[in-house]
């Protein structure tokens, strides 16, 4: 019989590629959808239809018993987040109600149905929980000082998984994901808006791209590699875990670099650094240290940055010049 794994967040960048990865292991898939009038859950429906929906809300406790109770996965993926970092400090309360309490009530749904005893857990943890960083690069045991809402909402999530996974015997781990990217990436987010801006430009669609802090740097990856590591640790022998990303950084300024050089441009005649959009807090620096999964998982990387950029601004230049709306739609190569 084939294993059955439940993902909050399918609608997502990395839902969909979890999704797609685990429908060629064999899996049979299921998605927790608030309702079915969202846009994306119809595009998810065309694209991916061996995948079944399910309806529960990371905020509504009794939606996530019944859906486990529905569905009886074996393994539980919790995407589910308020997840641009930017808007956390705008919408605080809502990013603690399901970036963090979203977790603790997965949790319990799984323990209520289960016991705790057979169904697999991951938490998608964030490297924005080390914030002002202790030390670089970062590793498992790097303490965090969360520099945003969000950031501290992950924390709580982190924690919360380990306490399950100490206090009642649950196979729950934590990936503890440095920045990845897509075409699926969402258009407010800081690689997206380049790769965006970029396409608009050389398509004589805008004159000039403006960013916050250029200097910020990121160990940026592709969100494809990344969903595998998802799947190792949930099919490890033990439940650990794991800091995952390339531990390579790259500044925005090499983003902007890389994506206008992807479509034959020069970023200095179109880039304008804008102060109004930097964080009332900034993270300057987040590097990973991933020798743990590459040793214990035998996890690697496969796509280098300049390789995931080019994809990002390919893909944005076919979506712009096929008409397509990239609030609405994303291309999914």
């Amino acid at each position: 019989m084939a294993k059955r794994a439940l993902i909050t967040g399918i609608t997502g960048q990395d839902g969909s590629y979890l999704a797609e990865y685990l429908l060629s292991e064999g899996y049979e898939v299921w998605g927790l959808v608030r309702g079915q009038a969202n846009p994306r859950v119809s595009r998810l429906r065309r694209r991916l239809g061996d995948v079944q929906l399910v309806r529960g809300d990371l905020l509504d406790q009794g939606s996530l018993i019944s859906a486990v109770e529905r569905v009886r996965p074996d393994e539980v993926y919790n995407l589910g987040a308020i997840s641009f970092v930017p808007m956390s400090w705008e919408q605080a309360e809502l990013t603690a109600e399901v970036t963090g309490m979203g977790v603790l009530r997965m949790l319990e749904a799984i323990r209520v149905i289960s016991g705790a005893s057979s169904i697999r857990f991951y938490q998608a943890s964030s490297s924005e929980m080390f914030g002002q960083v202790r030390e670089t690069p970062q590793t498992e045991r790097t303490p965090f000082h969360p520099r945003s809402p969000y950031g501290v909402a992950k924390a709580y999530g982190h924690f919360l998984t380990q306490n399950y996974r100490e206090s009642y015997g649950m196979f729950a781990v934590s990936g503890i994901l440095f920045n990845h990217e897509s075409p699926r990436r969402g258009a407010e987010f800081v690689t997206r808006k380049v790769s965006l801006g970029v396409a608009r430009i050389k398509l004589g669609l805008a004159g000039e791209l403006r960013l916050g802090n250029l200097e910020a740097r990121r160990d940026w990856g592709y969100a494809g590699d990344y969903v595998r590591a998802m799947h190792m640790m949930l099919t490890a022998d033990k439940p650990e875990d794991y800091v995952i990303g390339t531990g390579r950084t790259h500044s925005v300024r090499e983003l902007i670099e890389a994506a206008f050089t992807a479509a034959g441009l020069t970023w200095q005649d179109y880039v304008i650094a804008d102060q109004s959009l930097h964080r009332p807090a900034e993270v300057d620096l987040l590097c990973a240290d991933p020798k743990k999964a590459r040793t214990q998982l035998g996890w690697e990387p496969t796509v280098p940055f300049e390789e995931v950029v080019a994809m990002m601004v390919e893909a944005d230049l076919r979506l712009l010049s096929d008409g397509g709306d990239p609030d609405q739609d994303s291309s999914w190569p």
